[in-house]
């Protein structure tokens, strides 16, 4: 295997700074004594004590929590629903007309990740005040979802297009309804593309602060938006400090992921314990 230059791993080595030296620098202001985070002045644990006596904050995160848990779901019903009804044989011609409408559904699918979110949170405050719905987190939640559907249809949407077909039309061919071939037979195969789906809509509206700006209301505030607030009188170690305990969550949770996809994996790996026992008994005999 060829090794890389000098030059590659300077490259490879520049990214790396530039993506985990803030990162690092997060982290260690968190332990800050002072308040800026330009002077060190000590190492202490007073911020992070501080952090869990701030009901504000952990207020702002419970509701971030729920508005993206909330969403995601939406977005993953929503957005699974379309792309399997788009890639449905019903919906699918030859004919010219078909093909333009199906263009025109492609594009409209994914117009609200093209357009700016000052515009997307302009048109949802001005749909909220016609339809005289107050904001707070309904409006929240149902400007979250529209914009984080696209990105599960283009997902599930991607899967569906490498998935085998033979497998539903045997379904079909042995008596399955639409329904069962729904759910014992695509569910299975497009759930890791709906899961990826969520996790990305999750990440998309937990720190979605534009449009959240727009649609909430005096009573609600989200994680993003109270950090967002406190740029006029600066960041403290101890917003900080709230970061560093996030990153620990994200890690372990990516941890978990990898160690659960690893069982998943050797598991499939695995001969079936009837096989083995048939095989044995074929090799003694």
């Amino acid at each position: 295997m060829k090794k890389r230059g000098f030059w590659q791993n300077g490259y490879l080595a520049l990214i790396l700074a530039v993506m985990y030296i803030p990162l690092i620098l997060v982290i260690a202001f968190s332990f800050n004594e002072s308040h800026l985070n330009s002077v060190w002045k000590g190492f202490t644990f007073k911020w992070y004590g501080e952090l869990f006596r701030d009901r504000a904050m952990f207020d702002a995160l419970w509701n971030s929590l729920v508005l993206a848990v909330s969403a995601s779901l939406l977005a993953g019903i929503l957005g699974t629903l379309g792309a399997v009804g788009k890639a449905s044989p019903r919906n699918q011609g030859v004919g010219p007309g078909i093909r333009r409408m199906n263009d025109a559904l492609e594009y409209l699918s994914i117009l609200p990740i093209m357009l700016p979110e000052i515009i997307l949170g302009m048109v949802f405050l001005a749909y909220f005040n016609l339809l005289r719905l107050p904001p707070g987190m309904l409006t929240l939640i149902i400007s979250h979802t529209a914009f984080c559907v696209p990105y599960v249809y283009l997902v599930v949407q991607g899967r569906l297009a490498g998935m085998d077909k033979s497998y539903t039309e045997a379904a079909k061919n042995l008596g399955a309804g639409p329904q069962r071939v729904f759910f014992d037979i695509t569910l299975p195969l497009i759930l890791p593309a709906v899961i990826s789906g969520m996790l990305l809509s999750f990440a998309m509206s937990f720190d979605d602060v534009i449009i959240s700006v727009f649609v909430t209301g005096p009573r609600v505030n989200t994680l993003p938006i109270r950090i967002y607030s406190q740029l006029k009188t600066g960041i403290t170690p101890k917003t900080n400090a709230l970061c560093v305990l996030l990153f620990i969550v994200a890690v372990i949770l990516c941890i978990l992921s990898t160690y659960l996809s690893g069982i998943r994996t050797r598991d499939t790996g695995k001969t079936p314990r009837h096989k083995r026992r048939g095989e044995k008994t074929r090799g003694v005999e």
